[in-house]
Parts: structure tokens; sequence; C-alpha cells
């Protein structure tokens, strides 16, 4: 089985947490945690969960629909 790795630092997982089947290491979880707002890192944290942890959906699209038009 292949071990999981964080999706912000990329290396292997020995603990942290699992959302949505990703994982996200106890150091990065500390890291966004404790992190300021107004800073270059609080943008890059928010970007790898958006990147990672939410459902890919069609501009536009009803995402109960099941009929999609591509």
């Amino acid at each position: 089985m292949k071990r999981q790795c964080c999706i912000i630092c990329g290396k292997p997982l020995n603990r942290g947490i699992i959302v949505n089947g990703k994982a996200i290491c106890s150091n990065c979880e500390d890291k966004i945690i404790n992190v300021r707002m107004d800073t270059d890192f609080y943008l890059y944290y928010k970007n790898c969960i958006k990147k990672y942890l939410t459902y890919p959906m069609i501009r536009g699209e009803d995402n109960r629909c099941q009929n999609y038009h591509l």
C-alpha cells in the first residue's frame, strides 16, 4: 500500500490528519493553525487546501445535474 504524503509539504505522513482522503502532516497542521492572515504563507496554505480538498466543478453547472454537457 502506498504511503500518503502531505498535500502541503509533500513529505510522507507519519502523524497528522486526513480530510476527504487527503493528508496533512502534523507540522503543516500546526503551521496552518498559527499562521497570520496578512502573510504570503496564509495564501499558500489556502491555495494548497483549495487545490486538493475542494471538489472540481464546471462553472455554471448544477452540482446535482447528472447530464454534463461536455
